[in-house]
């Protein structure tokens, strides 16, 4: 049997889509700090991530350079003339240096 309630049946409709849609922000308003901060872990997991791969890089540098210092006699000697200004004999050394800045000059 169907019963004609007239607007009574469009508000009982009508509160009920208000309290779906209340439900639907409560749980919403609810999970949203934790949406938040997964979405903050996300982007620091990815900074790492990037830290991590910044690091990994260096480190395959430097065992480069370890091994070729350790194996590369050449490299040895070009890294002695580099930093101690060391010369086969008869060689003469010559070092540029960067200009001197005088900033009272510039007035």
């Amino acid at each position: 049997m169907n019963v004609n309630l007239g607007i009574l049946g469009k508000l009982t409709g009508v509160v009920i889509f208000l309290c779906f849609l209340a439900v639907a922000l409560l749980v919403g308003v609810w999970y949203l700090p934790l949406i938040q901060q997964n979405e903050r872990m996300r982007r620091h997991i990815l900074k790492l991530d990037n830290q991590v791969q910044k690091e990994e890089e260096a480190g395959k540098q430097l065992r480069a350079s370890i091994d070729a210092l350790r194996y590369d006699s050449k490299a040895v000697e070009r890294l002695a003339r580099e930093k101690f200004g060391y010369s086969k004999p008869g060689e003469t050394v010559i070092r540029f240096e960067e200009p001197r800045i005088n900033p009272s000059a510039n007035r």
